[in-house]
This record gives structure tokens, C-alpha cells and sequence, in this order.
């Protein structure tokens, strides 16, 4: 029996408006290219986008979730 593939989960809140600004989501902080793939991304290239989200939210002054 294969083993499930790894997930990341996403880190969509749900809010899906883009600042224009800075291109990311105001909720997510993903850019659209990432949100759209999101779905046929590798769970390597997954965690990436994770630590770039995580590293967006500080810049922001938000928390890093």
C-alpha cells in the first residue's frame, strides 16, 4: 500500500482580497501565482511559500501565525 503524499496545509483565512499594493492576499499573504497553484504544488515547494508567508506577515507587523 503507497503511503499518502505529505500535505502542508494551506494557509487561505478565507478573506481572498489582493492589496495592490504588495500583491499578496491581506489574508493569506500569497500572491495569486501562489494561490493558484497551490493544488499541484510539491509539499517542498509548499513549505516555501509557508516560510515566505510567515516572513510577509512579520514585515507587515503582523503575527506570524
Amino acid at each position: 500500500m503507497e503511503k499518502p503524499a505529505k500535505s502542508a496545509p494551506s494557509p487561505c483565512k478565507a478573506v481572498c482580497v489582493m492589496n495592490t499594493e504588495t500583491g499578496f492576499c491581506v489574508g493569506c499573504y500569497r500572491t495569486i501565482e501562489e494561490i493558484g497553484g497551490w493544488t499541484v504544488m510539491s509539499h517542498e515547494r509548499r513549505l516555501e511559500v509557508l516560510d515566505n508567508v510567515r516572513e510577509r506577515r512579520i514585515a507587515d507587523g503582523q503575527p506570524p501565525d
